[in-house]
């Protein structure tokens, strides 16, 4: 009996150890909630480690234009590195960066498909808060051509144009060919901020070497993006009070005006055409002599005395 008695005591406690050992009731389901609950986007954070609140920021929309595509190859004849591949692959490269910095990106086309002008500047507009960054390379019949430019129209696009040339040609090992203002449609037919970055020359050996390199690619990309996520810092020449309370501004580009700028290609283009116009017409005009000469033999052979027909000078 003394057994069974000391036997239920240490029964006793040895159950009374373990459930004091047992975690609390309900902490296993928090942590199972902890566990499953969806984690909070990370809020994008500025390169000086600063916070940018999302409704700080001009705008959360971002249209990508990748240059070219499908069947329109880019560049000039005989270039090797096709330039719609180059600018698809630096277009999904920046779509990353700033999707990973809470940006909403619009693509313009993901894929090599051909997309008219019209339809891109379409695709822009429908985004009344959003910027529109074209990717594009450059191409030129002097192979020794080389280095970084960046387009834009209007007035309002100049802080953007300001913000990713100073990133993308500081950050690149190419010369700097400096902002240019020129009215290319998709810059002139958008109504929101627009840039052509040209991120080099294909037709450049060294250049088109870069351009080929995915590690390349995603250094245009982060520069572009780091751009657009600074546009808002671009320093006009009326801010001095910032310029000295601020370090990270970012300076305003000079620009050269090139809206007069009379393109070579275009000018050569309509000059075919005016000379194939007037060839055709020429053609036209010597078929119509012959064919009256030929009339003209004919009814003189018909008549045996006839007198030989009269022509006007």
């Amino acid at each position: 009996m003394r057994r069974f008695v000391l036997t239920l005591a240490l029964a006793g406690s040895f159950i009374a150890t373990a459930v004091c050992g047992l975690p609390a009731p309900g902490s296993h389901s928090a942590r199972e909630k902890r566990a499953v609950a969806p984690r909070a986007t990370p809020t994008p954070v500025a390169r000086s480690g600063a916070v940018v609140p999302e409704g700080d920021r001009p705008s959360t929309t971002v249209v990508i234009d990748a240059g070219h595509g499908g069947f329109d190859r880019g560049g000039i004849p005989g270039q090797r590195v096709p330039e719609k591949t180059m600018t698809l692959d630096v277009a999904q490269q920046l779509k990353a960066v700033l999707t990973a910095y809470g940006y909403r990106v619009v693509m313009t086309r993901d894929s090599d498909v051909f997309v008219r002008l019209g339809t891109r500047v379409a695709i822009a507009n429908s985004y009344p808060e959003a910027i529109f960054v074209c990717i594009h390379f450059n191409a030129a019949p002097r192979r020794s051509a080389n280095g970084i430019e960046t387009y834009f129209y209007s007035s309002q696009s100049l802080p953007l144009a300001s913000a990713i040339h100073y990133y993308v040609a500081g950050g690149a090992p190419t010369p700097n060919r400096g902002v240019r203002r020129r009215g290319f449609y998709v810059l002139r037919k958008t109504t929101i901020p627009a840039v052509l970055v040209e991120c080099g020359f294909l037709t450049n050996a060294g250049e088109a070497q870069y351009a080929q390199s995915s590690a390349y690619q995603q250094k245009l990309a982060e520069e572009i993006g780091r751009g657009i996520r600074e546009r808002s810092l671009v320093a006009s020449t009326s801010a001095a009070n910032r310029l000295a309370a601020n370090n990270t501004t970012v300076p305003l580009q000079p620009f050269i005006d090139q809206t007069h700028y009379r393109d070579p290609d275009l000018v050569r283009s309509k000059h075919r055409k005016r000379s194939s116009k007037s060839s055709s017409k020429s053609k036209s005009s010597k078929n119509k002599k012959s064919s009256d000469s030929d009339s003209e033999k004919k009814s003189s052979t018909g008549k045996k005395k006839s007198a030989p027909a009269k022509t006007e000078d």
